[in-house]
Formats: structure tokens, sequence, C-alpha cells
């Protein structure tokens, strides 16, 4: 596509699958050197991997349970004796835990709680380690969600608050990190055609009923998120920091 990211080296988290894979493809066809991270899926990682060399870029796939927080500090420790250095970090890697009320007198604690300590903590524990290893001029952006400031139904307000929660911690980092020249930004898609998306499906209520809430009555694709990742992460938007930006076809307007 273009060389704009050529020379840079970007870290997304969680890119085995889904939007972290499209991201990951869209940042090297950009000309980004690209790290993935990813839980379980070696398979899965190393043939995005496979496909980002392809491209002509340099690529790794680092294995990093973002449940543990002491994952964080190797896993960018890797990516810098890899690469020498990280420019752009993408918060992407998350699970979507939905469909029991607050008052459900079955809900599960734990594994709602679980969603916190990934979504959040293991997020927060990611940008801690990489924040003073970034380079001057560096970006960070975090995957949130457009249901952390919508919430049109009930039963998902341990995940709406995990994306929320992230959102402004953001605004934060951007604060801290402004004097580098470090932008620091949020992504909130809608609904998207992935994995994720179709193992909460049945959780939800009529997918039908939520599109008709969209003034454009269809999903995102992962394109059109990861592109916007790809203009927060180049060089045309060193002044956007602590903002959110909403790709999720006009739902709440």
């Amino acid at each position: 596509m273009s060389n704009i990211l050529k020379g840079k080296v970007a870290l997304v988290t969680g890119g085995s699958r889904g939007l972290g894979a499209a991201t990951a493809e869209a940042l090297a066809d950009h000309g980004a050197d690209v790290a993935i991270s990813y839980a379980a899926s070696a398979d899965k990682a190393e043939a995005v991997v496979e496909k980002l060399r392809g491209k002509g870029v340099r690529a790794i796939a680092v294995k990093s349970d973002q449940a543990d927080l002491a994952s964080a500090r190797p896993l960018i420790d890797r990516v810098l004796a890899e690469f020498g250095r990280l420019d752009i970090l993408v918060n992407n890697a998350g699970i979507a835990i939905q469909g029991q009320t607050v008052d459900d007198p079955e809900l599960d604690g734990e594994k709602y709680n679980h969603q916190w300590q990934v979504n959040v903590m293991g997020t927060i524990a990611n940008t801690r380690a990489a924040a003073s290893k970034l380079t001057d001029g560096g970006r960070i952006i975090f995957i949130g969600s457009r249901l952390g400031s919508v919430v049109p139904f009930s039963g998902v307000a341990d995940y709406a608050g995990t994306k929320w929660a992230l959102a402004g911690y953001a605004k934060g980092i951007a604060r801290d990190l402004g004097p580098r020249n470090i932008t620091v930004n949020v992504v909130q898609p809608g609904i998207m055609p992935t994995d994720m998306a179709a193992d909460v499906a049945g959780e939800l209520p009529n997918r039908d009923a939520i599109l008709d809430m969209h003034p454009i009555r269809r999903i995102a694709t992962l394109e059109e998120v990861a592109e916007t990742v790809c203009f927060l992460a180049g060089p045309h938007a060193g002044y956007i920091t602590g903002e959110t930006v909403n790709i999720a076809g006009g739902i709440g307007v």
C-alpha cells in the first residue's frame, strides 16, 4: 500500500486472529516490522507471521498470556531484543464475556473478574512495560469498544466497564507521555466479523434489532478498523492524542 511506516516497529497484542491479525497485516502493508503476541494459538500466530514476512517485513510471534501480569516485561524485552526498538504499541488483546446481568443470582463472578484481569490489568501491565521503552514520537493505540460509551442492551456491564476503563486510562497516559510527543488514542469498534463476536452472539439480544439502531446498518469490516489504527500510528496523526475514535456505524449519535 505505502511505506509511511517503513522503519517503524509495531507490537500488536492478541495478533493471532481477528482484528489483531488484520491490524498486523495492515501495519505491514504500510511498511512496519511487526511483532504479535498470542496466548495459546501458536499455529495461527505462526501463520500470521508467515503472511507478514511475505509482505517483505520482519515479523515475530511471542507467546504471552495477558492474564499473567508478569508476562508484560518479558514480552517487551523480546521485541526490543529482536528489533532494537519499539515505536507503535497496539493494545488489542482482550476477551468478551457477556450475557449475565449484575443481579443474576447465577452470576459467575470469577469468570467476569478474569475479564477485568485480562482486559484492564493485563493491558495496563503491557503499557507500563512499554512506556519507557517507546521511542519519542511513538504511538499507543488501545482497542476499546463502542459498548464502552454506549450500552443499548443489558448483560454487558462488565465488558463495557473494562473497555471504558481503558478510555480513561488512555487519557491519563496521553498526558504523561505528551512531553515525548508520544500520542495515545482509543479506537472503539462496533460489531465486527470476528471469532470473539461469534462466540458471544448467542448471549446478545436479536442482532437485527441491534443493527436497526445504527444509521449505517451493517457491521464494521476488519479493514476499516485496521486502517484507522494505521492512520493513528502514522505521521499524519502526530497532533491527535487523548481521543476516542468510534467506528460503529453511528450508533449512539
